[in-house]
């Protein structure tokens, strides 16, 4: 967790790295925003200006029920404070010359970890960007509440400080989302002892804290408050999908995946064709729907003619079954499978923004849009972030490291550094080539005297190899020991920047950096977020 010093900087500048020189992509991603030909058939527009121009000139093509999202929006925004750029979003969504760029995440306790905001204001520098390079129409930036997700386990912990937050939701299961937050209480306050430092902006936080969590019913409004209260000044639209006017919008592809089970052919067509040179990273299921009601998701799953709930008592016929559907459309939760299909269904979208992993898989579903004719948008890959304060960045100069540098992994940092700054030679390439053209020579002359000399030559070679590489070894860790003071300041300094050898958007939350610089941590972000460069963005913090 970066630890924030009690100090003001005066200046940040910014680097941006390509994805592939971090090391911390997967190959598919890396090919994906190169533009690779294996993958080309897997996608509809390249992640760039020119795919999502083509994208928006396609969209008008595959209209959706403008109407019903607009009226379920002011529903979900009726008890919410008013932000005038929010409420004309809202409106807008009403014009067929209006269009979405979309995010999706779970609804994460305090927002979960670093990427979760970088996802938002990615979303919300690109609506922006879009809209004026086509000041004919109008682009709002959604975050598409994952609502429904019931691993309680990742969503309910969260990290402030390198220490972990758990929520104990006395034994509530389901959806996160639907969850009741009274429990939150006694974490809010183990929360609050730790925050800081003092100042108007704590105030801040926590007042936001307690409005969103304990001022709510469950966890889904305390998040759509939470979000709309730090970015509602941007416009973006908090949708929470869980609502029965929106799943009827997708009540064919409910009855066609329980009776047809059509998606999980056409996946796996899919998945054969990627896996002969990519990772797949998700798998469909014959039905990739659960059962949601009350405080259950659970799969359904289907047994000669009847179909069931796992782990309940709750069965079906075919006709049963149906009438459910029709009648409680809510009570159907797409997996990940469907989850695009469903959330396409009901946005006029141009563009999703996920991670990696949702890049990977939204890879595997084109096939599957293309079958119930909904929209493929132009997937991008989310702004990914490093920021170095101050204290960082000095280490970082004194050890003569460049920003590409931190990014390589521990032990070859270290090498490298020992390797540049040494005052001694402590390698024996020299010395082994040297061995090797004597050792060759000498097997040159025993060969010609026996050529069955020639494997007891080489054997020769290979130890005298090997014990100059165990030589190279002790002169190298004797060089380390010299360097003592300089390889624990770069190893703290990775343990910082790295935790766990992560990336650090991956473990920090969002809370010590706003609580540094108050809503403006969101306006340098977004002012540094590149939405189609795919690069990764370095903030660092410099001080007179």
């Amino acid at each position: 967790m970066t630890s924030w010093p009690n100090i003001t900087f005066v200046s940040l500048s910014f680097t941006y790295l390509p994805y592939a020189d971090t090391g911390y992509f997967s190959q598919l991603v890396v090919d994906y925003l190169n533009g690779t030909n294996d993958l080309k058939e897997f996608y509809t527009y390249t992640p760039d200006k020119d795919g999502l121009e083509q994208a928006i000139a396609d969209r008008k093509n595959f209209p959706i029920d403008r109407k019903v999202l607009t009226d379920t929006l002011r529903k979900q925004y009726e008890a919410l404070p008013k932000y005038e750029a929010v409420d004309k979003n809202i409106e807008l969504l009403a014009k067929d010359t209006t269009y979405t760029v979309c995010t999706a995440h779970q609804p994460n306790l305090m927002t979960g970890y670093l990427y979760f905001i970088y996802k938002i204001v990615h979303a919300i520098k690109l609506a922006e960007e879009l809209k004026a390079a086509h000041p004919e129409n109008d682009f709002v930036p959604v975050y598409y509440m994952g609502s429904e997700d019931n691993d309680l386990d990742e969503l309910g912990t969260f990290r402030y400080e390198d220490k972990k937050f758990v929520w104990d939701a006395n034994g509530q299961t389901g959806a996160v989302g639907r969850m009741d937050t009274k429990s939150l209480k006694p974490l809010l306050a183990e929360l609050f002892k730790l925050l800081g430092p003092p100042g108007n902006n704590l105030e801040e936080v926590k007042q936001l804290l307690e409005e969103a969590y304990l001022k709510h019913n469950n966890i889904s409004d305390a998040t759509q408050h939470l979000v709309h209260q730090l970015f509602g000044r941007f416009g973006l639209v908090v949708l929470n999908p869980d609502e029965t006017s929106f799943k009827k919008s997708i009540i064919p592809i409910i009855k066609d995946d329980l009776l047809q089970q059509t998606a999980v052919g056409i996946v796996t067509n899919t998945i054969d064709k990627l896996d002969v040179h990519y990772k797949v990273q998700a798998h469909p299921r014959p039905i990739n729907l659960f059962y949601l009601h009350n405080q259950l998701r659970e799969r359904i799953e289907k047994t000669g003619d009847s179909w069931h709930v796992v782990n309940t008592d709750i069965t079906w016929s075919e006709q049963e079954l149906m009438a459910e559907v029709d009648t409680h459309p809510e009570r159907f939760s797409p997996n990940v499978i469907l989850r695009g299909l469903f959330q396409e269904t009901i946005l006029p979208n141009v563009a999703f923004i996920g991670g990696g992993a949702e890049v990977a898989y939204w890879l595997q579903l084109k096939a599957l849009f293309t079958q119930f004719h909904v929209f493929y948008p132009a997937i991008l890959l989310r702004q990914s972030a490093l920021w170095i304060n101050s204290h960082a960045a000095k280490t970082r100069k004194q050890s003569g490291l460049s920003i590409a540098d931190i990014f390589q992994k521990e032990l070859a940092l270290v090498k490298n550094y020992v390797l540049n700054n040494s005052e001694d030679d402590w390698q024996t390439s020299e010395e082994t080539k040297t061995i090797e053209q004597t050792i060759d020579q000498l097997k040159q002359k025993a060969v010609s005297l026996d050529p069955t000399l020639r494997s007891s030559a080489d054997a020769v070679l290979a130890k005298i190899k090997h014990q100059l590489q165990v030589m190279e070894k002790k002169m190298y860790r004797a060089e380390k020991r010299k360097m003592q003071t300089q390889l624990a300041r770069i190893a703290k300094l990775k343990k910082i920047l790295f935790p766990n050898d992560g990336l650090q958007e991956r473990a920090d939350n969002f809370l010590p950096y706003y609580l540094q610089q108050g809503s403006n941590y969101f306006t340098i972000l977004k002012e540094a977020t590149r939405p189609l460069d795919n690069t990764f963005l370095i903030i660092e913090e410099s001080m007179d």
